[in-house]
């Protein structure tokens, strides 16, 4: 259980992120994570990272159950740093970053997979925001570099997911394949990037990084002050307790 890290082939790391039941990170999660992915990236012998994981799904984002079992809000301001720390990892890692998602990948994992350089994905994977639903906001930021601004809109309002194939159509998942093919088709990818010149692709890292044109930690962190601000005022707890409807205008 946790993060781990191994090498199945030359210039190719994969970080594997193993929280049973279903890959919900404890703060302590993105910290790790963060420093795992970050390690990969300043080592010269890496050329590229594959970021995975074990269990039911990819990520289901932070754990709640930590946060309601936590006096105060010192978990929330965890869990916010934690997962900026986590997202600045991928984006800002010396080499390219290739995510392997399979089944369920949620909240901070589109802050993981949006930040990512490459997808690829298992036939059963799908991608969504349920932030409403939980009381918070957060990672539009990154589900806007996954799928064009409308949609994003729309999937974050309603905290509905889009499925692998779905986003392969659009342009931001590279393969989708069965589930049994992906981690050796996300290790391929990776060794196609690995053999090219180590210098010359962790310059072509920075260069990319350097045109985007939004800055992705600002974004993310100017959204994560609304999610503090719903805390604050009471109605990140309301909607929770709710599971995202608002009852009293129903009844």
């Amino acid at each position: 259980m946790g993060v781990s890290t191994s090498a199945p082939d030359k210039g190719v790391a994969v970080i594997t992120v193993d929280f049973p039941p279903v890959n919900a990170l404890p703060v302590q999660g993105w910290y790790d994570l963060a420093v795992a992915v970050r390690a990969a990236g300043s080592d010269q012998d890496v050329r590229c990272v594959v970021l995975t994981a074990a269990g039911r799904g990819f990520n289901a984002g932070v754990d709640i159950k930590e946060m309601q079992r936590t006096a105060g809000h010192e978990a929330l301001i965890g869990a916010n740093r934690g997962c900026a720390e986590a997202f600045a990892a991928v984006y800002d890692c010396e080499v390219p970053v290739v995510a392997a998602v399979h089944g369920f990948c949620l909240g901070g994992g589109i802050g993981l997979v949006g930040n990512a350089d490459a997808i690829v994905a298992a036939d059963d994977a799908t991608f969504g925001l349920p932030e409403l639903d939980r009381g918070a906001l957060g990672a539009a930021t990154h589900l806007a570099r996954l799928v064009p601004q409308h949609l994003m809109r729309t999937l974050y309002y309603t905290s509905r997911t889009v499925t692998a194939r779905e986003l392969h159509r659009h342009g931001s998942v590279w393969q989708v394949v069965p589930r049994e093919q992906l981690l050796d088709t996300a290790v391929e990818l990776a060794r196609e990037i690995a053999a090219k010149d180590g210098c010359l692709i962790r310059l072509a890292k920075a260069a990319i990084n350097g045109i985007d044109p939004v800055d992705v930690h600002r974004s993310y962190r100017f959204e994560q002050g609304f999610t503090f601000e719903a805390n604050l005022s009471g109605v990140a707890d309301r909607v929770r307790d709710t599971f995202g409807t608002d009852r009293e205008k129903q009844s």
